[in-house]
């Protein structure tokens, strides 16, 4: 675990052009912006309470027609800024399982790093509603299905109960982000190895 744990991850294309550097030991810092306020704070949330350093640049995005690719393409560059980051992925726990309260809304989120993306996720935000004006809620789940798959992780999340959506975006993401990162810190009884009985986690 002495090595940098530490990626940066450009993808351009005809939509979008994204730049995304993560340090899975930093020191809770979020910067730069997606361009959209929501998003920039569920993506705050996320470093902060996972203790990583994730700066986000986008120059150039096709907000004119939605704000679906550059929500899509954040969580494509980001979940390919976290395998990068974890490399070969030896000495972690590897899952993660937390639970993150807002106010009247509760969200649980399990995390494995085990190399097969897949995601569950039910955030029983209407898929119609803006959040805060700016975000189409159903991108919240699209974008958590898009970050597992390119971070090769399995990810169920889960709203048990709220009403307010705000709250049900943020408590998933501060629970995403504490799972991420139990399944990231050390285990102190395998230090160096794989957590796999196959011998690696891709």
């Amino acid at each position: 675990m002495e090595e940098k744990r530490f990626a940066s991850v450009e993808r351009e294309t005809n939509e979008t052009k994204i730049a995304v550097t993560v340090n899975l030991d930093g020191q809770g810092n979020f910067s730069g912006s997606t361009g959209n306020g929501f998003s920039d704070h569920l993506l705050a949330q996320l470093a902060r309470h996972g203790m990583f350093d994730i700066t986000v640049g986008i120059p150039r995005g096709d907000i004119h027609i939605s704000w679906h690719h550059v929500t899509e393409d954040t969580a494509i560059v980001l979940g390919r800024a976290f395998l990068q980051a974890r490399g070969e992925g030896r000495g972690i726990r590897r899952m993660g399982d937390k639970h993150a309260p807002l106010d009247e809304t509760l969200a649980r989120v399990v995390v494995d790093c085990s190399g097969r993306p897949y995601a569950v996720v039910d955030t029983s935000i209407d898929p119609d509603v803006m959040l805060e004006g700016v975000l189409p809620g159903d991108l919240v789940r699209h974008f958590l299905e898009t970050f597992a798959t390119e971070a090769r992780i399995t990810l169920h999340a889960k709203v048990l109960y709220g009403k307010n959506p705000h709250h049900k975006a943020e408590a998933v993401f501060k629970a995403l982000a504490r799972a991420l990162r139990e399944a990231h810190e050390p285990d102190s009884h395998a230090a160096g190895q794989v957590p796999s009985t196959k011998g690696t986690l891709s």
